[in-house]
Order: structure tokens, then C-alpha cells, then sequence
């Protein structure tokens, strides 16, 4: 068993800065979680705390049903690949695989198999005799990974591994990955993991669950699809989807929001009970259409710009003052680019996608 447990952890630093505020976290046995989170919010002390490379200032740190608080990093069963691959460059590939198995004594014929599985796995069996100034940036980055690989780790820990590729071989490495884990644990070898990345795209296609953090305190902990569709806080609605949510400040007043000079009748149910007043009114960009969809209601808006995505155009508008974005589908929205800036059109915000919020930073959603 390889789960991880946080239990009220912290990091502060001699300086008296507060970097990681009481997280309590449990990594299930086999699982890929992502750690997620603006630049600054902790993601890579709190790893780096789970690997040993950061002393913990309070709380308790439990891998596989040890507490492993005190313990050096070769012994807590983790191993790290980081943004920087860190490759000896006067080594092959085979070497630097299997360079941590020989300070380890492990027997010739194991440290063989061992490599050359990792390397079956990865598929770079042709690449064992490079060295690592003939290798691209995603082989290097595989080797990288390789080298995790053959320790037999109970827990993977990744800091950012994709963040120096470009984005086409970003998003192929992101499949590699995810079907690496799985075909692992199909293996009957589950390897417990844990990811950081800045990139909410990364986090929603790789993680089984994500934990998104801000500031050193987690906002949120779900499956992609339950932080997309009913976020706990704005902050995590805004964070969470490209482009991101529409949230704006609006009135709630006898079941509508009045926001630019526009009333917009909520739902029945659709929201716990929430009195009349301030609130953050949110609304996802695919939920805004120029055609009616079952539960719109139809605005009057000027547009702003567009942008062609090819499958999409990104439209920016505005109602009464306040901005707005939405994803049209390209069928649609390419006659939109045509039009001038500061031309009117109709759009149809589909309220029964709509979200509430409580006013402030991190207002919590009011969603039922």
C-alpha cells in the first residue's frame, strides 16, 4: 500500500513567511493526483515536502502507513522527476538508468532487467546507447522518467516534468504519461503519483482527482468533471477552464440577476437558498450562444474582438458595460469576425448553466 496522507501540515519558513497553511490530503493507493495552483501557491513546497527535500514545520506526513516526517528521501520509497531532467551527460542512456541501481549494489542481471523493461515501457529501447546531447527534448524527458521508473517506487512524484517542452509534444507526453500510470496499475504494479503543474489543461486531462491551491491552502479536491461543473468557490470557477468562467458582480433580486442593466431570471432549484443582494453571477463561455438553447434567455450586446481557433472562435463582447466571453462554434462564429467593432448582436445565455457565488475573493458557490 502506497497511500499518502497529509494531516494538518505546514511550512514556515525561518523568515516567519507562512508558505503551506494546515493541508490535510489524502492520496488514494495507485492513484494520479494533481497538484494545481497559480504561480506561488505552494504546489512544489508541498511536493517537495512529500519527497523530503523541504522540512515540514507542522503536522504529520504518512506514506504507505508510515509517518515518514523525519525520514531522509531514499528512504521514504518516492522517486522525483523535476523540470530540469538533470541527465549526466557522460553517460548513455543505459547508464543513466541504471546509475541509481548500481549505488544501490543491485545484482547485474536485475539492474539489466530493470532497465531494459523501463525502457520497453517508454519505448526508447533504440535510444540505451545515446548520450544525452543527441536526445530531443521529450526523449530526455522520457529517460527522465525511465529513471523513476526502475527504482520501483511506491509513490512518483512529478514537478512540472513538461513545462520546457513545446506545446505539440507537451500534449503527446501528457498521453504517455497517463497511459503509462494505468498500464502500471493493469500490471498489477499501481505506483501512487502525484503531479504538479501551473497548466489547468494538464491537470484535467491527466488526474484522476486534482487539488487546486491557492495561497498554501486547498480550495478544492475532486474529479476534473466535478471541478468544472460545480466548483466550490469563484476562484476555482475562474481557474478551472479556457477561456475562463464569466464571473461578474451582480444583484440577486426575487429570483434574477441584474447585472449591466439586464435582468436575468434564474432557474427554479437550481440554487440553495440565497438572499436578495450582492453575489458573483458566473457563467462558462460554451454556455453563451447566438442561436436559442433550452433554458437562454436573450441579451443585447456590443461586440468587442474575436478570436479564430480554428474548431471555435472566442467572441468578447459586452452587456450594459460588462464583459462577457463565449466559445462559438467556427460554422457560426467566423461570420462574427467579419463584423465590425462595436457591432450589436443577440446572445443567449443558457441560465441553467448558470452559477452563484458569495461576493468576495473566494466566494463560495452557492450551486445546490
Amino acid at each position: 500500500m502506497a497511500a499518502v496522507s497529509l494531516r494538518k501540515v505546514e511550512k514556515t519558513y525561518p523568515n516567519g513567511f507562512k508558505a503551506v497553511h494546515g493541508v490535510d490530503l489524502d492520496v488514494r493507493d495507485g492513484e494520479f493526483m494533481v497538484f494545481v495552483g497559480p504561480s506561488g501557491c505552494a504546489k512544489s513546497t508541498l511536493l517537495r515536502m512529500v519527497a523530503g527535500l523541504e522540512s515540514i514545520s507542522g503536522g504529520e506526513l504518512n506514506i504507505g502507513g508510515r509517518v515518514v516526517n523525519d525520514l531522509p528521501p531514499k528512504g521514504r520509497g518516492i522517486a522525483m522527476v523535476f523540470q530540469n531532467y538533470a541527465l549526466y551527460p557522460h553517460m548513455t542512456v543505459y547508464d543513466n538508468l541504471a546509475f541509481g541501481l548500481k549505488l544501490a549494489k543491485t545484482p547485474k542481471a536485475e539492474l539489466d532487467q530493470r532497465v531494459r523493461h523501463a525502457a520497453k515501457l517508454l519505448e526508447m529501447e533504440h535510444l540505451l546507447t545515446r548520450y544525452p546531447k543527441q536526445l530531443s527534448g521529450g526523449q530526455a524527458q522520457r529517460v527522465a522518467v525511465g529513471r523513476a521508473i526502475v527504482k520501483k517506487p511506491e509513490v512518483f512524484l512529478f514537478d512540472e516534468p513538461l513545462s520546457n517542452l513545446d506545446a505539440k509534444l507537451r500534449a503527446a507526453m501528457r498521453v504517455r504519461l497517463t497511459e503509462l500510470h494505468r498500464s502500471l496499475r493493469d500490471a498489477g504494479q499501481p505506483a501512487t503519483t502525484i503531479y504538479v503543474t501551473h497548466d489547468q489543461t494538464e491537470a484535467m486531462t491527466m488526474g484522476e482527482r486534482i487539488c487546486v491551491l491557492k495561497a498554501g491552502v486547498i480550495q478544492q479536491v475532486d474529479t476534473p468533471t466535478a471541478l468544472y461543473d460545480r466548483p466550490a468557490n469563484a476562484f476555482v470557477a475562474s481557474f478551472i477552464g479556457s477561456p475562463e468562467m464569466n464571473i461578474v458582480n451582480a444583484e440577486l433580486k426575487d429570483g434574477a440577476v441584474a447585472l449591466g442593466g439586464v435582468s436575468l431570471p434564474l432557474p427554479a432549484g437550481r440554487f440553495k437558498a440565497v438572499a436578495n443582494g450582492p453575489v458573483q453571477f458566473g457563467l462558462r463561455p460554451e454556455h453563451i450562444a447566438l442561436q436559442p438553447k433550452p433554458g437562454s434567455v436573450a441579451v443585447q450586446a456590443t461586440l468587442k474582438f474575436c478570436e479564430n481557433m480554428g474548431a471555435e472562435v472566442f467572441t468578447y463582447f459586452d452587456v450594459g458595460g460588462v464583459a462577457f466571453s463565449a466559445r462559438i462554434p467556427a460554422e457560426e462564429g467566423l461570420a462574427l469576425s467579419t463584423l465590425p467593432r462595436g457591432s450589436a448582436l443577440s446572445l443567449h445565455c443558457q441560465m441553467n448553466h448558470a452559477h452563484l457565488f458569495a461576493t468576495g475573493d473566494d466566494g463560495m458557490s452557492y450551486l445546490a
